[in-house]
Parts: structure tokens; sequence; C-alpha cells
């Protein structure tokens, strides 16, 4: 199984994110990484685990770079059963009535289309002195095994 890790950002921290799993997960393993601002639902694959990393902007807003992907799911709403995810959010509880909007406006897209959500949507809080590799490696090996034993 090929994991394709799918980022929208205004800082470069979910990028980052995508980064520091795929160092962790090795060469055993064949990864990809791509700016949401870069992907087309057509480029959605079968034989791919998606792995979706965004921030939330603003009042509660996708990231300037997963907002036109969401935008064209919505105009084009392609049937996407054949896509598996999970979701990874970068937040902060000083925003708490917008935490995980981006997060959650991306993920309610996919499953509308179709797509099959794998797990729990994993958080980090950046009021949290919790570094954030140290909660999204885990999330990742939870959620790929999970996905594993969905595929088995």
């Amino acid at each position: 199984m090929k994991i394709h890790f799918l980022f929208g950002t205004e800082t470069g921290n979910s990028e980052m994110v995508c980064e520091d799993i795929e160092i962790d997960l090795g060469d055993a393993v064949d990864t990809e990484i791509t700016n949401l601002s870069d992907f087309s639902h057509e480029d959605f694959g079968a034989s791919s685990f998606y792995i979706c990393v965004t921030s939330t902007y603003g009042n509660g807003d996708l990231p300037i770079t997963a907002q036109p992907f969401v935008d064209r799911l919505k105009e084009d709403k392609p049937d996407l059963s054949h896509v598996r995810f999970a979701i990874f959010e970068l937040g902060d509880m000083v925003f708490s009535e917008t935490l995980a909007h981006g997060s959650k406006t991306l993920m309610e897209e996919l499953l509308a289309l179709n797509a099959t959500m794998v797990g729990e949507c994993g958080l980090h809080d950046a009021s949290n002195p919790e570094m954030l590799e140290a909660l999204a490696i885990p999330w990742a090996h939870e959620i790929l095994a999970e996905s594993n034993k969905a595929a088995a």
C-alpha cells in the first residue's frame, strides 16, 4: 500500500508533519507528499491510503492551499468511494470556537463524496507544550495499523 500525504498549510507546519511521519516510516514504505493546491480529485488512486494534514486558518477556514481543492470537490462532486483517508489537524485551543474547523470541512466533504475515513482525527493543540511530531507520529502508526486491518 502506498501512503500519500496531502497537506493544506499557511505556514508550512502541515508539510513538516508529513515529512516527519515519512522519515519515521522509513524506506520500507512507499510514500508521496503533495500540497493540496497541486492535487485534484482525479489524482486519487484506489491503491493509495491518504493521510491529510491541515490547519485551520482565520475564522475556521481551510488554509489557502487547501480551499481550492475543496471548492473543486464541491463543484465536481466526484464519486470517491475508492478513497480511504485519515486526517490530522493542526490547531490551537486559544481559538476554541473554530478549533479543527479546517480539517472538519475537508473531512465532511470527502465523506459526502463516499470516501472512507479510517480512525479518529488526530489533533495537535499549539497551546500544548507537546511537540507536534510527538503526537503525529504515534497517531500515524495507529491509523496505518487500523487501515491494514481493515484492508485484510
